[in-house]
């Protein structure tokens, strides 16, 4: 009965490919396989008594609080026909190549995550935003649905990003306490900031990429990314691209601004931004009543959808830990021999396992504090250590069949496009994130050159 939790572990594999919608396949798994426990004696009920409490916990969190406000953002940029303005006139811009609207998407889609900073809340709103611009021109499902899942995830290292505040907070308690069990009783800190800047290269990294394998697509398999038709439709001049672009890019900078130079929180910068959207939305005549409602319905709609996953996979990672699989994973850890090399490349494939079935604060709270001081005794920079944290739970973002942004995506997406094809589409982001995750462990200067320059500090 020890290996319990793997059997868990692949009953939900075998119960989300059934089609069982995800939050339900989640909870419902973990809950038979907690009945299961207890009547062998593995499991000890005393464990569903933190459920309450991680419930209250999601209800109560104040960063969540950013979901259904960036939500409603994207439902009434969606509605007011302003996003789909934006994207088509930036895609017009570069109407002279294919996959326009692809570039479009991953140009407006990294601000937006850069100015929300929450994976769930990118991907639904780039979904929302993106999604019927990119099916109404003929795009590939695969193709359309993977450049959103990978865009919305880049919410996870470009600052200002919640992970990175988290992660930094951790990382410096953890070069503390390295440094202090190495007998320096001066030891020096690392910081957010430091964590930021060190994210802003591999960041710009990821974005590059991304736009080069659209590029390559729409040079190798040009059929899969169709040019806008711009015969059928009159051809804009500087005025009306300027005015279809300004607004939105002004409100995405404004939510940016607001947080990057510490006017507001991400919370309160969501709230800007809901703000924001609904001025947008009265001034181009398309805030009705009827649009009114159908805003709220699909806010109150998809943050359901959200927060119903949240719940479901907190109460999986509750009985996942309940029947051992934590312990299991560390008695695996611990019996392994390497030194330095073997020891982080074990840590980082035990984060992004684990990634498909905790959410990122978990995983920053409960596993970083207990590996990180070790690596960092043994000589890891520290700032390396949080950027390549951050990129790998962002690839587990996106790996199927448990990457939380490929749940996010389908609860938007309409029944036309097959959760198949969302798989398909995400695969090579996932290889350009692994390549960048390489690079990053190659040439650590990637993320500590910049930090150094700016800070002037040696780690």
């Amino acid at each position: 009965m020890d290996y319990l939790s793997i059997l868990l572990f692949i009953s939900v594999c075998i119960v989300l490919l059934s089609g069982y919608p995800v939050a339900i396949a989640l909870a419902g798994t973990a809950l038979s396989f907690a009945g299961l426990g207890y009547v062998f004696g593995v499991f000890d009920g005393a464990f569903m008594h933190a459920l309450p409490s991680r419930i209250f916990g999601i209800m109560n969190n104040q960063t969540l609080l950013a979901v259904p406000l960036f939500v409603f953002m994207g439902v009434t940029l969606e509605r007011s026909k302003i996003a789909e303005s934006l994207l088509l006139a930036i895609s017009q811009l570069f109407s002279k190549f294919r996959g326009g609207l692809a570039f479009a998407v991953i140009f407006v889609g990294a601000l937006l995550a850069a100015s929300t900073g929450i994976v769930g809340a990118t991907v639904v709103t780039m979904g929302l935003l993106s999604l019927p611009a990119m099916l109404k021109q003929k795009y590939s499902p695969a193709i359309a649905t993977g450049t959103i899942c990978a865009v919305g995830t880049l919410g996870q290292i470009i600052p200002p990003s919640i992970a990175l505040v988290l992660l930094g907070d951790v990382i410096s308690n953890a070069f503390q306490q390295a440094q202090l069990d190495m007998g320096i009783f001066s030891p020096e800190s690392v910081s957010v900031g430091d964590l930021f800047v060190g994210a802003i290269i591999p960041g710009i990294m990821l974005v590059m990429l991304y736009m080069l394998y659209i590029l390559a697509i729409a040079f190798f398999k040009p059929e899969l990314l169709p040019k806008i038709d711009l015969k059928q439709q009159d051809r804009p001049d500087i005025r009306t691209l300027v005015g279809a672009i300004l607004p939105p890019l002004v409100l995405i900078f404004v939510v940016l601004g607001s947080i990057l130079f510490g006017f507001a929180t991400p919370t309160e910068a969501a709230a800007i931004g809901a703000f924001g959207a609904l001025l947008l939305a009265a001034f181009k005549g398309g805030l009705n009543l009827e649009n009114i409602k159908a805003i709220n319905q699909a806010t109150v709609r998809c943050t359901s959808m959200v927060f119903l996953i949240l719940i479901g996979a907190s109460l999986f990672s509750l009985v996942f830990r309940g029947l051992g699989g934590e312990e299991l994973i560390h008695q695996l850890f611990n019996g392994l021999p390497g030194g330095l090399f073997t020891a982080t490349l074990l840590v980082m494939l035990i984060i992004f396992l684990l990634g498909f079935i905790l959410d990122f604060i978990e995983i920053t709270f409960v596993v970083v504090p207990i590996v990180a001081p070790v690596l960092l005794a043994m000589g890891l920079d520290p700032v390396w250590l949080g950027i390549m944290i951050a990129l790998n739970l962002q690839t587990s973002f996106l790996t199927p069949p448990f990457g939380f942004a490929l749940f996010y995506l389908r609860g938007v997406a309409p029944k036309t496009v097959k959760t198949t094809q969302i798989y398909k589409g995400v695969m090579p982001f996932i290889l350009i994130q692994l390549l960048v995750l390489i690079a990053l462990a190659i040439w650590p200067e990637l993320s500590t050159w910049l930090p150094k320059q700016v800070f002037e500090v040696e780690y």
